[in-house]
């Protein structure tokens, strides 16, 4: 099993709902945000211009730049795809912050540590979903096993042709956008 995301730049409003859930779930201070939600725009050539939102959560990469530089090895990937902190070896150095090409890792001052998405992988390992799909009123989000073909997340990717984001840059990222 690997555990990923898929969220349908379509139906996303920008309400940063998803933002406020894993905030709230998590008990992080109110500057800290594990899934930030972009403004993307204005696209497009005048005068057909749009914009969209995009949020912005762990890539949860399966070569995760984070994890092969952590210096004290606090940093890991589980055999399920979720990359993890392990709040007891980090040192809070940041070096995976600046390792991370998507930006989403989160310096914790008060806990003198680096904070990131955990893709709710204690509600996965009950069988529910993660407090931002489950929050997501618009139903914009979906979390599921990127390994089993019959998924849910698997049929909406190939159905809608779904990407990661930069899939360029060579990380493989578990989270996957259906572009507007």
């Amino acid at each position: 099993m690997r555990s990923g995301m898929l969220v349908d730049l379509r139906k996303c409003i920008g309400c940063h709902a998803c933002t406020v859930a894993c905030q709230i779930e998590n008990k992080l201070p109110l500057a800290e945000k594990w899934t930030k939600v972009l403004k993307v725009g204005p696209v497009g050539e005048y005068p057909n211009l749009t914009s969209y939102f995009m949020p912005l959560p762990c890539m949860h990469c399966e070569d995760a730049p984070c994890v092969e530089g952590c210096p004290t090895g606090a940093s890991f990937r589980r055999e399920d795809g979720i990359v993890l902190i392990n709040a007891d070896k980090c040192v809070g150095c940041k070096f995976c912050m600046l390792l991370c090409p998507y930006g989403v890792r989160q310096y914790n001052p008060e806990k003198g540590i680096v904070e990131k998405c955990i893709l709710c992988y204690e509600r996965l390992e009950a069988g529910e979903v993660t407090r931002c799909v489950e929050t997501c009123m618009m139903k914009a989000r979906y979390v599921g096993d990127l390994d089993d073909p019959d998924s849910e997340i698997v049929q909406l990717i190939r159905k809608n042709n779904a990407k990661p984001l930069n899939e360029e840059w060579g990380t493989k990222p578990s989270v996957y956008y259906i572009l507007p």
